[in-house]
């Protein structure tokens, strides 16, 4: 596909066109715009998410970027996807097809801006240097509707924006949705004990016996970073991932073995990988990416339960690299009440929704509004469960 979808009345006015591949459209181009310290929008990445078979119309998730254009120039940029299901995306909206589909219609295809099977927060339209994005969102939003109802779509959505973009779009008419989510946040600690330092007594106990706990049965792990991580251990990993997922969900997982032999380490330095082993094999091993501000927990696996390998891995080791590197922020992924009492802090996230049927547009504000406090709050109560010292 490549339609154009907004010409401008002025030469100021970028053309909007939607590209059905990365290949479409350079390296140095896209990464021009859209910057390679954020790791999940490189055009390595997105495009080595389409040429491994993880992202294309056979899994539902067929990409259709959004490029705007001052005649040849790239000026801006969205990742986008049509989709033909809600799988991986993080934000659950099975109850709004099923509203569609008892009132006649097909939720199905839909668009998504989004990094596939990634719920991490970030950048999502990129603009080249001296653009500014707030006068490039309505050419956005007006190419997206016209194509949207050419191909009889029935909504597009934007997962995970930084919150002042979603709030912009909030003002601009576009339902805000919320999440919470559990991220760790760097307060200057020197060292992992001085992180403990901040926890009452008691959760601080605790936090040590899971750590001994590994160690008693014999684990240890290694730390790799970029070419440290080998090719064995790359398939290794695939391993993990797959049986995991399969035990967990009845399936192999999203991502297929070239993604994590081709893709993965093509991210060098940016990528992470924690290997757990037992009496000299390796047994579990968890996947980390990086920006030069924020560490991100991706994928886990393993071959085999041991108490507590899940939390050293996965969260602890992550915590002790950001100490070590400086790093601001730790995301672990989505979900999980069990990492309150490991320190890591409830915060909103948030997604915005344009759906073209009036009707439920309006139905799908009112539900947005609704939620909201409920969110809020629970966002609060889980705040109030964090396991740090209360002062005074």
């Amino acid at each position: 596909m490549s339609d154009s979808t907004v010409q401008g009345g002025t030469a100021t006015v970028p053309t909007a066109e939607f590209i059905d591949s990365l290949a479409q459209v350079s390296a140095a181009d896209w990464d021009a715009v859209a910057g390679v310290d954020y790791p999940f929008l490189q055009h390595r990445f997105l495009h080595g998410l389409e040429i491994t078979g993880c992202t294309t119309a056979d899994t539902g998730w067929q990409p259709c970027h959004l490029l705007l254009r001052r005649g040849n120039l790239l000026v801006g940029l969205l990742p986008l996807y049509l989709k033909a299901h809600s799988y991986g995306e993080y934000v659950f909206d099975w109850s709004w097809a099923d509203a569609w589909q008892r009132s006649g219609l097909a939720y199905y295809p839909k668009l998504v801006s989004a990094v596939p099977f990634t719920p991490a927060t970030g950048p999502r339209l990129c603009v080249a240097e001296g653009e500014d994005s707030a006068s490039l969102w309505p050419c956005v939003l007006a190419a997206i509707e016209q194509f949207a109802h050419t191909r009889g779509l029935s909504s597009w959505h934007l997962l995970f924006p930084e919150k002042a973009v979603s709030g912009q779009l909030l003002a601009a008419g576009l339902p805000q949705r919320m999440t919470t989510q559990f991220h760790w946040f760097n307060d200057g600690y020197t060292s992992f004990e001085d992180f403990l330092g901040a926890f009452s007594s008691r959760k601080r106990k605790n936090l040590r016996r899971e750590r001994e706990r590994v160690t008693q049965q014999g684990l240890s792990l290694q730390l790799l970073r970029g070419a440290e991580i080998t090719a064995a251990d790359w398939q290794q990993f695939h391993r993990f991932y797959q049986t995991t997922y399969a035990r967990r969900s009845g399936h192999g997982g999203y991502l297929t073995r070239d993604f994590f032999l081709q893709t993965a380490p093509s991210l060098g330095d940016q990528t992470i990988m924690v290997v757990a082993r037992h009496s000299g094999q390796a047994v579990a091993a968890a996947l980390y990416f990086r920006s030069s501000t924020t560490l991100y927990g991706r994928y886990w696996g393993c071959s085999a339960d041991f108490d507590c390998l899940h939390f050293e891995a996965c969260y602890y080791q992550g915590i002790e690299y950001c100490i070590a590197e400086g790093l601001q922020r730790f995301d672990p992924g989505a979900q999980g009440e069990h990492k309150i009492q490991r320190g890591f802090r409830p915060i909103l996230t948030y997604s915005n929704h344009w759906i073209a049927d009036p009707r439920l547009a309006e139905a799908v504000a009112d539900f947005t509004r609704r939620e909201r406090p409920h969110i809020e709050a629970y966002r609060d109560e889980a705040a109030s469960l964090l396991p740090f010292r209360r002062e005074g």
